[in-house]
C-alpha cells in the first residue's frame, strides 16, 4: 500500500497533534519495512520526519488551515497514488482519489465554541463534513469516541479507539544534580506544583490558581507554582487573576521549554495538576505518571480513562476538592508511594508501538475496503 500522512502542521506547531504525527510516523517506521508512505509536509519544512527506505517526504505549498486548502490540496495530492490519506488534523480533503482515516483527538471546539478563534472556528467548523467523507475515524479515547457518535452522529461502527502515549523520553531521572540545575535555569526554588498546558479557557488553570492561594492561606504551604505551555486563546483571565489574588510572586510562567527541561521539571515536581473541563486524551499526566510523578486531574471527559486509578480526581467545579486533594498529595507519604507505583503500572499500558501497529492494521483494512 501508499500510505499519506499528512505532516504539514509539523512546521506550525509543536503542540499535542504535532507530538502525535512524529511519534506516530516514528512508530510506523519501527514496525513496517512492506508498505511505501508519503510524509506530506509543508515546503517551508527543512526536516526530515523520518529516515527510512520506504518513507519519502513530499512538499506541499498548501499550508495548514488554509482557507483554500480544500482545492489545493486536493491537487497536490492526486498525482500521488496513494491508496490511504491519514488526516491526524481532523479535516480531510473532501474529493480525493484514495481512501482517508482522519484522526478525532477532541471536539472541544463543539463543546465549547466560545473559546474559539474566528480563524479556528472556521477551520473546525468542517468537522460535519469531514466526519462524513472520510471512511474512518481513529478516536483518541472512547470518550472522544462517544462524544463524536453524541454530538456529530456517527455510526459507532466507522470509529476505532487508539489511544496515544506518552514520548518514551519521559521517564524517572535518578540524578539530583541534574534536577537541581533545571530548577536553577528557570529560577525554581524549594518545592513546586506543576502544569504543563496551553494556557486557554478549557484548561481551567483559574481553579488552579484559586486552589493554590487556598494552600497558602488556609493550609501555609510552603510551595511554588510552575505553569509550562504557551499562551493560547483568551488567556488574559489568567493574569489578570494572578494579580488579583496577588500570586505574582509565587507563580512562575516558563512559557514552552525543551522536551529534555520538561522532563526534568516532571522528574523535579511534587506533584502534577490538570483541572481541565476537557481533554480528549489529556497526555501530561500520562507523561508525569511515566516519570514517578503523582497527579491530580480532573474527573470529567477523558482523563479518568487514562489516569485510572493512578492519580486522584476532582470534580473541575470545586475549588476547595481540588485544594484538598493537593494538600494530600504535598503531606501525605503512604499517599504519594502509593500514587507514584500506580502511575508507573498505568504509564506501561500506552506504548506508541502499540499505536503504530493498531494503526497500521486499520490502515490495511481501510485500504481494503473492509
Amino acid at each position: 500500500m501508499r500510505i499519506g500522512i499528512d505532516a504539514r502542521l509539523v512546521y506550525h506547531s509543536q503542540a499535542g497533534i504535532t507530538q502525535y504525527i512524529l511519534r506516530l510516523t516514528q512508530g510506523l517506521a519501527e514496525i513496517d519495512r512492506e508498505n511505501e508512505f508519503i510524509i506530506l509536509q509543508s515546503r517551508k519544512d527543512k526536516h526530515i520526519i523520518v529516515d527510512k527506505p520506504n518513507f519519502k517526504r513530499v512538499s506541499l505549498w498548501t499550508p495548514s488551515h488554509h482557507r483554500f486548502e480544500q482545492y489545493t490540496l486536493r491537487v497536490e495530492i492526486s498525482g500521488l497514488g496513494l491508496d490511504v490519506l491519514h488526516s491526524p488534523d481532523f479535516i480531510p480533503p473532501f474529493h480525493r482519489n484514495c481512501k482517508s482515516v482522519i484522526t478525532i483527538h477532541d471536539l472541544a471546539f463543539l463543546l465549547y465554541p466560545h473559546f474559539l478563534t474566528k480563524e479556528s472556528a472556521r477551520y473546525y467548523g468542517q468537522i460535519d463534513q469531514a466526519v462524513k467523507r472520510t471512511d474512518h475515524i481513529i478516536a483518541v479515547s472512547e470518550s472522544t469516541k462517544q462524544d463524536t457518535i453524541r454530538l456529530l452522529g456517527v455510526p459507532e461502527h466507522k470509529i476505532t479507539v487508539i489511544y496515544e502515549s506518552a514520548n518514551p523520553i519521559y521517564r524517572p531521572v535518578n540524578d539530583p544534580e541534574i534536577l537541581k540545575q533545571t530548577k536553577s535555569k528557570y529560577h525554581i526554588t524549594g518545592d513546586f506544583i506543576l502544569f504543563v498546558s496551553t494556557i486557554e479557557p478549557r484548561k481551567n488553570l483559574p481553579a488552579l490558581l484559586k486552589a493554590y492561594r487556598q494552600l497558602l492561606d488556609s493550609y501555609k504551604a510552603d510551595v511554588k507554582l510552575v505553569v509550562v505551555g504557551r499562551r493560547g486563546w483568551l488567556s488574559e483571565e489568567v493574569f489578570t487573576l494572578v494579580d488579583k489574588l496577588k500570586l505574582t510572586n509565587d507563580i512562575l510562567f516558563l512559557g514552552r521549554v525543551p522536551v529534555e527541561d520538561l522532563l526534568h521539571l516532571y522528574n523535579a515536581a511534587q506533584l502534577l495538576v490538570q483541572p481541565s473541563f476537557y481533554e480528549g486524551f489529556g497526555l501530561p499526566p500520562l507523561e508525569a505518571m511515566a516519570c514517578g510523578t503523582p497527579v491530580v486531574v480532573s474527573n470529567v471527559s477523558s482523563l479518568p480513562e487514562v489516569v485510572g486509578d493512578a492519580g486522584l480526581l476532582v470534580d473541575p467545579e470545586n475549588v476547595s476538592e481540588l485544594t484538598v486533594a493537593i494538600w494530600r498529595v504535598l503531606t501525605d507519604e503512604a499517599l504519594r508511594a502509593d500514587l507514584v507505583t500506580k502511575g508507573f503500572k498505568r504509564a506501561q499500558c500506552f506504548s506508541w508501538e502499540k499505536t503504530a501497529l493498531q494503526t497500521l492494521e486499520l490502515y490495511r483494512r481501510v485500504g481494503k475496503g473492509d
